[in-house]
């Protein structure tokens, strides 16, 4: 892709101050800039390089003021990582539409969007409706009576269950699974375990991303539900009947068990468990590798730990508990002047 730096500045809403005609190739790294591309500056422990960056372009903060003759033709703006991120989906249109390949395999009563590309040996069931602009990528599954909105994004291998529902520009990352069987079994009188039937579905609301290699369970009944802007990280686990609020963010190798409710605008860090049928606060922060045990937190409290508590007082807790040795250590050596003064005394 090539755009000009006056197209740019129109993307970003920015002011220009340099050349409005150069061409810009793509981005870079203010550190590795090169010529034809665009880079940015919004920490001032990397000024240094606005004056030794070879990029031909820099996107910088309306407040920013050289100390020397620049070379990059500068954009100014309010936000230098909101126009940034703007910025770089411009650069990330990447799926053109190439219609439906010849490998793929569309069965009957679907409802396919002419704008819809889906890509080599993907399989798309019966019922199955995909809306206008969806990007369906090589060697995926979609199952029977699927639906799927508008601008989506599926990558290669993703496997999407039976009766799903997807919203608008959701994207999927490769290999996730979507729709899995909930983990559901009852005991039995010999001790045998019997599975209990997930005739649910689940439900992902628009603007959701979810990370590769994630597993989404379905529900035993009704919806697990991913409402609009959730962001998930690779490789969660969210299991059946769960329901994850707005715009809440979730990093790697986090589970969540079964009928658990999260808030919206939570912050859940990598390798957090959290434990079934809880409820989740909104905008609490969950530092990574805790455990989520009981629904006993308040609306935007910040936990660490297992049990996870107040994070304040977690960083106090544990500081006493890394001078437990040298504390075991004075007691012992308490306990002994102890009963040497006990047996000087008889």
């Amino acid at each position: 892709m090539k755009i000009t730096t006056k197209d740019i500045c129109d993307i970003v809403q920015g002011e220009l101050v340099g050349d409005p005609d150069l061409i810009i190739k793509g981005p870079s790294k203010i550190e590795d800039g090169k010529k034809g591309t665009i880079s940015f500056l919004a920490n001032p422990k990397y000024n240094t390089f606005a004056y030794s960056t070879q990029a031909s372009a820099l996107l910088v903060s309306k407040d920013f003021t050289p100390t020397k003759q620049l070379k990059p033709t500068l954009i100014k703006v309010e936000n230098v990582y909101s126009s940034l991120s703007k910025l770089l989906s411009s650069f990330n249109h990447v799926f053109d539409n190439e219609g439906i390949a010849e490998t793929a395999v569309i069965k009957d009563n679907c409802n396919i969007a002419s704008t819809t590309s889906i890509g080599e040996y993907s399989v798309i069931s019966k019922n199955v409706s995909i809306g206008e602009e969806s990007f369906i990528a090589d060697q995926v599954f979609i199952g029977e009576s699927v639906k799927i909105g508008k601008n989506a994004i599926i990558y290669p291998g993703v496997k999407i269950y039976h009766g799903c529902e997807i919203g608008d520009n959701v994207i999927i990352h490769s290999n996730a699974i979507i729709g899995s069987d909930g983990f559901g079994f009852v005991p039995n009188a010999a001790g045998q375990y019997e599975k209990i039937p997930q005739v649910g579905n689940v439900l992902i609301e628009d603007d959701v991303e979810i990370g590769a290699n994630t597993t989404i369970d379905r529900a035993t009944m009704g919806s697990t539900k991913l409402c609009k802007g959730v962001k998930l990280d690779n490789l969660i686990q969210i299991a059946h009947n769960v329901v994850v609020g707005e715009n809440t963010v979730i990093a790697a190798q986090t589970g969540i068990a079964g009928s658990t409710k999260v808030g919206k605008n939570c912050q859940i860090g990598g390798q957090t468990g959290i434990a079934g049928h809880l409820v989740i606060p909104d905008g609490m922060k969950i530092q990574g590798q805790s455990g989520i045990t009981s629904s006993n937190y308040h609306e935007g409290q910040q936990v660490y730990g297992t049990p996870a508590i107040n994070y304040r007082d977690y960083l106090k807790s544990y500081a006493h508990f890394k001078s437990l040795p040298d504390l075991a250590e004075e007691i012992r050596a308490l306990k002994e002047e102890i009963k040497a003064l006990k047996s000087s005394k008889r």
